[in-house]
């Protein structure tokens, strides 16, 4: 029995006399219920300790580990890949890397078959075949088939449309011939009279595309990832190097929280070092058409994709040019014209010579 019953049980005796008997009734009536709480709680507090051992074995088991790194190849590595594409339906040749294959397809003359350099997760490959390289190891080969749809997308009959001959060269009036109306790229099915139908469609339309792929390498240098960036978007084998150059920068430096009222910015001029690329232009580069129209997003993958901080495009001339346009040869640098008099030249086009001198 507790000490708190037996106390209630004094407390009544000495209360009241008569009752005496009564309340040792009473008391023991109570006995079994104190004696229960008793053990109740001492029943608690393994409990109150277990559930504490409880809670701190969730808290270690909530604790959330750090996210493991992916493994294998992941979205922003430079790869080297050799592949080939094919169509699944008559194996005609879409796409290699392969220089045997191409020789194989007499296509060989039509470009440079080699190895390229990608960048996973940049869309240089279609989405498939991204999500079946990621993951794996350099290395490994493997083969994807790229539905039509996520290929060169479905054929549609409502891209077949019928225009005006007059829009047509008339060297390319022939069944086959690649033409451009409007900007559009079409092949020319049929031409009748005045009226000529022309597919939209691209020549793959339809097809699905299989893949065979070998993962050659991962590229580190950024001079060798500029040049497998430069060589997949345009094709070009061109000269270029990496410097280290200073250069001078501007920048306008705000004015303190605390500096007085009419405080102005104040512009700064910096040196700093800045990695450049150097890209030796030839007259392939200078004409060359994607180049012309999207150099800026190129450059600008290029920056993006590596530590270069700029590009500069050098193109040398060697002074064995016909001179410049509207001038004789020989006042411009180039052949023939043998030599000139050049006051008898400024005379001849009313030109001063001491009058320019006291001017400069």
């Amino acid at each position: 029995m507790s000490d708190d019953s037996e106390d209630v049980e004094e407390t009544e005796a000495a209360a009241t006399g008569d009752a005496a008997d009564t309340g040792a009734e009473d008391a023991a009536d109570t006995e079994p219920e104190a004696q229960a709480v008793d053990e109740s709680a001492g029943d608690a507090d393994p409990t109150a300790d277990d559930g504490s051992a409880a809670a701190d074995g969730d808290d270690e088991t909530d604790e959330v580990e750090p996210d493991a790194e992916p493994e294998g190849l992941q979205d922003g590595d430079f790869l080297r890949v050799a592949y080939t594409a094919r169509t699944v339906e008559d194996d005609q040749l879409v796409d290699t890397t392969d220089e045997a294959v191409a020789e194989e397809e007499g296509v060989a003359d039509q470009g440079t078959f080699e190895p390229r350099v990608i960048v996973l997760g940049e869309g240089h490959l279609f989405p498939d075949v991204e999500n079946d390289i990621r993951g794996r190891e350099v290395g490994e080969e493997g083969t994807v088939e790229v539905p039509a749809a996520d290929a060169f997308g479905e054929y549609d009959e409502a891209e077949v449309e019928t225009v005006s001959a007059d829009k047509i060269d008339e060297d390319d009036r022939y069944p086959g011939a690649p033409v451009q109306i409007d900007g559009q790229q079409g092949v020319l099915e049929t031409i009748v009279g005045g009226r000529a139908r022309v597919d939209f469609n691209h020549p793959l339309a339809g097809d699905d595309v299989g893949y065979e792929y070998e993962l050659l390498a991962v590229v580190e240098d950024d001079l060798e990832r500029a040049e497998g960036l430069l060589d997949m978007f345009l094709e070009l084998d061109l000269e270029m190097w990496l410097e280290t150059d200073e250069v001078e920068e501007t920048r306008v430096e705000e004015p303190d929280e605390d500096a007085e009222d009419d405080a102005e910015p104040e512009t700064v001029t910096e040196t700093v070092d800045k990695r450049t690329l150097y890209i030796e232009s030839d007259p392939q580069l200078a004409m060359n058409q994607q180049w012309m129209m999207q150099k800026q997003q190129i450059a600008g993958q290029i920056i993006d994709l590596t530590s270069i901080d700029r590009i500069l495009i050098q193109e040398i001339l060697d002074g064995s040019g016909m001179g410049m346009p509207g001038m004789m040869g020989g006042m411009g640098g180039g052949a023939g014209g043998g030599d000139v008099d050049i006051e008898e030249a400024l005379e001849e086009a009313d030109i001063d010579a001491d009058e320019i001198a006291e001017e400069l």
